[in-house]
């Protein structure tokens, strides 16, 4: 099982790919928790990301491909994993596509929602003061650590459209690079997460038969 989950802001991806992962016995595997694990790691590229973050700068292609291809070359993603984050560039796919040419398939589903919700759902959005989980629609208190609740700065109305409107533009190459793949799926993400999850599902076996 190798699944790529993408979609914008406020969709749930985390939340679903947590989820799948966990169902399925594979690591999520997210770059945001492998670029912490990589810098607090103190790697040659844990040390290269740091420098380019702290510059303000995004990781490049070339680190970020570096970082995943090491944590996907760990023991525990031999029978698969789910991508949560990765790729985010033409580039990062097709070094994704080299790394994993062994002609077992690469699922990639894309979760959507209409804009006007998503800014909905990311101005009420919450996240845990203590370790930063994500909260999803309606929890009150962190499932990770039973910390508090709090609104993230960055999800004001202006900010929350301005970051649309990057992913839109950043991710529509990517979009166009799997569009015509018989392994690529959309899945409507404005439903409850129980049902996007059993979507998620139905469309991930559709692209094996059930076998994934």
């Amino acid at each position: 099982m190798r699944l790529v989950l993408f979609g914008p802001p406020g969709v749930g991806k985390g939340t679903q790919a947590e989820r799948f992962a966990r169902a399925r016995g594979v690591p999520r595997v997210s770059t945001g928790d492998i670029l912490r694990d990589a810098v607090q790691a103190g790697s040659e590229l844990g040390r290269r990301a740091k420098a380019i973050m702290d510059a303000g700068r995004l990781v490049d292609d070339d680190t970020m491909i570096g970082i995943v291809t090491e944590r996907l070359g760990r023991k525990d993603a031999g029978s698969g994993f789910v991508l949560d984050g990765f790729p985010r560039t033409v580039a990062q796919a097709r070094a994704l596509d080299d790394v994993f040419d062994d002609g077992r398939p690469i699922v990639v589903v894309s979760i959507e929602v209409p804009e006007e919700r998503l800014v909905e759902r990311l101005t009420l959005r919450r996240i845990c003061a203590n370790c930063g989980w994500t909260a999803p629609p309606g929890v009150t208190v962190c499932e990770r650590c039973g910390g508090t609740l709090v609104p993230r700065r960055d999800d004001s109305v202006e900010v929350v459209r301005e970051r649309l409107q990057v992913y839109a533009r950043q991710t529509e190459p990517l979009v166009e690079y799997y569009r015509m793949r018989p392994t690529f799926r959309v899945v409507d993400g404005d439903q409850t997460p129980e049902a996007v999850a059993a979507d998620l599902a139905a469309a991930v076996a559709s692209v094996g038969g059930g076998r994934l």
